[in-house]
């Protein structure tokens, strides 16, 4: 039973992944071979690579709406067809303005794949493994930004853009069948889109939406935004050159490796922290302590520190990134479990997008403003400040829940007692 419930999970994040690898792929491929691919200028690499993330903004809403109306396979479908355009499209388009629109589109395919993920983990999972199975999804699909980074790069070298682009488009196009055969194919009933529309009215209004919401926000703005848009910078501003092993590694090089490092753990790593998180202490606790070992190693990491510890440091802040982000995604699950899924899970990946799209502009403003330093001493002090925030939450609830345990408690002894002196 457990393995059925996991196969249209491990399903949707294969299918995810490999829609991921042209994406990432340019990440590589764009910044180095610009001029290939018609454009005359570096700012136009900037727009490229962020513009998919921005359309995504005001699309988002409409993409949750067409999920009422439309089957999960249906979206899926439409973010594949829309992948595989794209993909071609990066080999065999010239100029900014044609790879421009070519962008967008892989964005909303991003929207109806990214919601249709979280819509089919939400249709199988339960509590006692909702944590599990999210962490599940997110580590598989972590798999395609992995093959997209390295493959993508190392066959670019070898036989070219344009026959790379093919090789990905075609991945994308075989999976057609299995979004087919294994994506649901059933639409959200017309209770859901009442409780979805009732949700958009009060969709702040519910427990935990907004912690939740500004959690959301926080992690990706840090984790997505700053750190991954910053890492090769510090790199070199803290060592320009280093020699590991009798080896010089240049600053970008192993702030490429670092960060492939971590999409490699994840289908490892991320299921083992939401199956944690789906025990009988809760998500709240595990999320409070990655929040602070998060700003404790942000805190570390500009300061003089031997090479080969601060690759330590590193690694540690992104095994902390993975959990930090399995933990978030679950709770966002859980409180969309508790009225409209769609509408709530739409909010939350527009949250995210947005903390992720305004990360890298603050973390390059406070930087040219101040310094590499003082931007991660400010983004350690915002994850210690939203850590203080959930632990005095968690201790509150706690408290309250002991004085119900009590009160309840008071309530059953003198039922007892009233009932013993009628008998």
């Amino acid at each position: 039973m457990r393995k059925e419930t996991e196969k249209p999970v491990i399903i949707i994040a294969l299918i995810t992944a490999v829609c991921l690898l042209g994406d990432t792929m340019l990440y590589i491929v764009l910044p180095v071979y610009w001029h290939e691919f018609g454009l005359t200028s570096l700012w136009q690499v900037g727009v490229l690579l962020s513009v998919n993330r921005f359309v995504r903004l005001p699309l988002s809403p409409l993409v949750g709406w067409l999920y009422y109306r439309i089957s999960k396979r249906m979206g899926v479908m439409i973010a594949v067809s829309l992948t595989v355009i794209s993909t071609f499209a990066y080999g065999f388009v010239q100029g900014f303005w044609l790879l421009f629109i070519a962008r967008c589109l892989w964005g909303v395919a991003w929207a109806f794949l990214r919601l249709g993920g979280f819509l089919t983990v939400l249709d199988v999972a339960d509590q006692s493994n909702r944590g599990f199975l999210i962490g599940k999804y997110n580590g598989l699909w972590a798999l395609g930004g992995l093959a997209g980074m390295l493959a993508g790069g190392l066959l670019t070298d070898s036989i070219g853009i344009e026959a790379v682009t093919v090789i990905f488009a075609t991945l994308a196009l075989i999976s057609i069948p299995f979004v087919f055969f294994f994506v649901p194919a059933n639409v959200s009933s017309d209770d859901e889109e009442e409780s979805g529309r009732e949700s958009m009215k009060q969709v702040w209004k519910g427990k935990n939406v907004i912690p939740v919401m500004i959690t959301g926000l926080i992690m990706a703005m840090v984790f997505f935004g700053i750190f991954m848009s910053t890492l090769s910078r510090i790199t070199e501003v803290n060592y320009p050159s280093l020699t590991l092993f009798g080896m010089t590694i240049g600053a970008a090089t192993l702030a490429g490796v670092i960060q492939s490092i971590r999409w490699g753990w994840e289908p490892f790593i991320a299921p083992r922290f939401g199956r944690l998180s789906d025990g009988k202490l809760g998500r709240t606790p595990f999320l409070i302590t990655a929040l602070f070992l998060g700003a404790g190693w942000f805190a570390i990491l500009p300061l003089d520190l031997s090479p080969l510890f601060w690759i330590v440091v590193v690694l540690f802040l992104q095994l902390t990134w993975t959990m930090t982000v399995t933990l978030t995604d679950s709770l966002a699950a859980d409180v969309s479990t508790k009225s409209g899924k769609v509408v709530l899970m739409t909010t939350y990946t527009i949250v995210v997008d947005v903390g992720a799209a305004i990360g890298p502009s603050f973390g390059y403003m406070i930087s040219d403003f101040f310094s590499m330093s003082a931007l991660y001493w400010i983004t350690s002090g915002l994850l210690f400040c939203l850590g203080l925030f959930w632990m005095v939450k968690n201790i509150r609830e706690k408290r309250m829940g002991k004085r119900r345990s009590n009160k309840d408690a008071v309530f059953l002894i003198t039922t007892m007692k009233g009932f013993g002196k009628w008998i």
